[in-house]
């Protein structure tokens, strides 16, 4: 805990942003952090509330009320150990974590719970800027060979990890360079790829060897890398979009989020974009899909000078505030404003899509209808949006099943996701592993790095009978 009273004494405060026009002209981060004395009396509204929930709350199990106690008491170098002791990487979840131990944080029931992600992202930023993370070197090699297929999340957590074990590791990236979602997915605004690349040279000197620009399953087979590796660990992510069926889909101007995201990253990275642009400038937009990956396309969409932006959802709009009473410690259904969502954008729920029109082979309008609560039209309620660009940021349906997957004849859970349980992260296949959102599907950042730590622990455990990495 922090001060006995000091969920009392001190407002909850929080970082704030850049303005929002200034923050447009650029893909940079602008979140303004709070200054020492400020975060030290965040951590010390961390109070004796007996249950901590918020470990509830933590896919990654961070000890949460540890390091709040430790940066109220400016001990930031034991708070930083103590982060560190169950997330690997905390500046990637202090920055783009939606937060679900501050929603189970006791204090949240009025509302005002601990500033928890704030406190991570800067305790992390202090151990980078002290110099107190160095590579944590092995100091014996098991003779053990692991090949890690993917450089998302959860296979970085999971290579380095392993590698701390004393193992070769191998990580195979299909794209230019490693880092998997983190680096093509969520735009720099939000996570700037230095970050990554410092980790990666981190891991680097610990021993992980990156070989980037090589699928697995075309460049490399599957088969060779059952006799080349001890184990093989499968991290590749749900990669499949959910596509919309409607008359017009095959209009120029539809495109998958990923495909739009993806490419104005390797922009702003300097790589070669690989097809025809697709851009925003001076068009009407319009993204189906009100989750994250929307809210991405809004604020990357206002960046390159959009005309307007729409986004539709299917789903009713959520109540502003929810019930805690029947909610809390649990994340609850409310109403959810981004930063890009605030930079200017019309939203709309309980909107279907029925069509798209379009005039010389390119999209030009969509045709959308109001639908229930239970999803069901709405007799006499369609109307049409303008769009010039339309963003499908439905979610996605499991992994690309066809090449490596097949090829290691690896079993598929009822969702299309490769099978393998919590606890021993095995495959069907002999010495094949999966973790990530290639095993349990779509979800966030820390449920990846959750899984790749445990997934490490249990190939170390298979590989030598037993394991000291935590679990």
């Amino acid at each position: 805990m922090g001060k006995p009273t000091g969920f009392m004494e001190f407002e909850r405060q929080e970082r704030t942003y850049a303005a929002a026009s200034d923050r447009v002209q650029h893909y940079s981060d602008f979140v303004i952090p709070l200054d020492e004395p400020t975060l030290a009396r965040q951590g010390g509204r961390c109070m004796d509330c007996g249950i901590p929930f918020c470990h509830q709350g933590c896919p990654v199990a961070n000890v949460i009320p540890d390091w709040n106690d430790l940066v109220w008491r400016k001990r930031w170098r034991e708070a930083s150990e103590a982060l560190h002791a169950t997330n690997n990487f905390p500046e990637f979840t202090g920055r783009i974590c939606p937060a679900p131990c501050e929603t189970s944080c006791t204090l949240n029931i009025d509302d005002a719970p601990v500033t928890i992600k704030t406190i991570e992202c800067a305790i992390v930023d202090r151990a980078w800027a002290e110099g107190w993370l160095s590579p944590q070197i092995a100091p014996k090699r098991s003779g053990k060979r692991v090949a890690v297929v993917g450089s998302g999340p959860a296979g970085l957590a999971a290579a380095q990890q392993l590698a701390r074990a004393g193992h070769a590791v191998t990580v195979f990236e299909k794209n230019a360079k490693p880092g998997g979602l983190l680096r093509y997915g969520i735009p720099d605004f939000k996570l700037e790829k230095r970050l990554i690349d410092r980790r990666l040279a981190q891991m680097r000197a610990e021993g992980v060897e990156f070989r980037a620009g090589v699928t697995v399953g075309r460049d490399v087979m599957g088969a060779e890398l059952k006799i080349k590796f001890d184990a093989i660990l499968l991290a590749g992510g749900a990669e499949r979009p959910r596509d919309l069926a409607v008359p017009g889909r095959e209009l120029d101007g539809i495109h998958f989020a990923m495909s739009f995201l993806g490419q104005q990253n390797r922009r702003v990275g300097g790589e070669a974009v690989g097809q025809a642009d697709i851009l925003a400038t001076d068009q009407r937009v319009v993204v189906i899909g009100g989750g994250d990956t929307g809210s991405d396309c809004i604020g990357t969409s206002i960046r390159q000078g959009a005309r307007s932006v729409v986004q539709i959802e299917i789903l009713p709009k959520p109540p502003e505030k929810e019930n805690k009473a029947l909610t809390w410690p649990r994340w609850p259904n409310r109403l959810r404003t981004s930063s890009s969502h605030e930079e200017g954008c019309e939203r709309h729920w309980s909107v279907a899509t029925k069509a798209f029109r379009g005039a010389g082979g390119r999209v030009a309008v969509v045709e959308a209808v109001k639908v229930d609560e239970n999803l069901k039209e709405i007799p006499g309620s369609g109307f049409e949006i303008p769009a010039d660009r339309v963003f499908l940021a439905m979610g996605f349906t499991g992994s690309a099943k066809a090449g490596l997957l097949e090829e290691l004849g690896v079993a598929f859970d009822p969702r299309g996701n490769v099978a393998a349980d919590y606890q021993g992260f095995a495959t069907s296949a002999a010495k094949i592993f999966a973790a990530g959102d290639m095993r349990r599907g779509q979800s966030l950042v820390v449920w990846a790095i959750r899984e790749g730590r445990r997934a490490a622990r249990a190939i170390d455990q298979f590989l030598m009978g037993s394991s000291e990495l935590p679990d």
